[in-house]
């Protein structure tokens, strides 16, 4: 059976096709976001299977369908609990909540002869991830500034760092600090708009004003109404911040 992974964090992706390996399958690519998949599946056979995650860098998954008619059976996986429960409902379709179990991902496979592309669920469910996504991600933050509270919307906000293990919150016009972590805000915060490019920040797309290529493969960020420090992106988060920008 020939396979292909469409998963845009590398770390699952590695461990998929490790699990993968037991099983006598020909994995002809692994694809990171939407761009890529549509360019991959214009210019190749579709393969007889395809790993799909629902959430990619710059998309969901569904945006490929606008601009291709996928011959393959699909299996999707996604990180967000909240689908799981509605995902069974779809006799058609099957659904792995990473991360991956072994035993349900056999399941899966077993059930890969059953699978079918039935396009009025996969419209059903795309509405369902759209309606979940709108609800979990938070729009606004509040700080306190003196006596008083400010809540900054998603709108205003440059970006988030950590200093001396403290996170700030910083916006257009002031920066204050909050008591979540930069791990956290990551399951918090709109994907499509907020990315973490290393260890202390996490910046907001419609505030880069520059990238230029830095020392060692990186890349340096030069940021809207932010001038106080140097912003890198991480050599192992460059590739995700190109599919991720773009």
């Amino acid at each position: 059976m020939k396979v292909i992974i469409i998963e845009d964090e590398l770390v699952a992706s590695r461990r998929l096709e490790r699990m993968l390996s037991s099983y006598k399958f020909e994995i002809q690519a692994n694809l990171v976001s939407v761009k890529q998949s549509v360019s991959w599946l214009k210019a190749n056979k579709h393969p007889d299977l395809i790993f799909l995650d629902v959430h990619l860098s710059d998309g969901l998954c569904f945006d490929i369908f606008k601009e291709i008619n996928i011959q393959s059976k699909i299996i999707f996986t996604t990180a967000f609990s909240e689908y799981s429960i509605k995902a069974f409902e779809y006799n058609s379709i099957f659904y792995l909540l990473k991360p991956i179990k072994e035993k349900e991902l056999q399941l899966a496979i077993n059930k890969a002869d059953t699978i079918q592309k039935i396009e009025n669920e996969y419209k059903t469910l795309k509405n369902l991830f759209l309606d979940v996504e709108e609800k979990k991600f938070k729009t606004s933050f509040t700080i306190k500034i003196g006596k008083k509270i400010k809540i900054i919307n998603q709108e205003e906000i440059i970006g988030f760092y950590s200093e001396d293990n403290v996170t700030y919150i910083k916006s257009i016009q002031t920066k204050g600090i909050i008591h979540n972590s930069l791990t956290h805000l990551e399951e918090e915060l709109n994907p499509k708009k907020f990315f973490r490019v290393n260890r202390s920040w996490i910046v907001h797309k419609d505030f880069i004003s520059d990238i230029s290529i830095h020392k060692i493969a990186r890349l340096k960020l030069v940021l809207h109404f932010f001038t106080d420090q140097e912003i890198i992106v991480s050599r192992e988060r460059v590739k995700d911040f190109k599919n991720w920008i773009d």
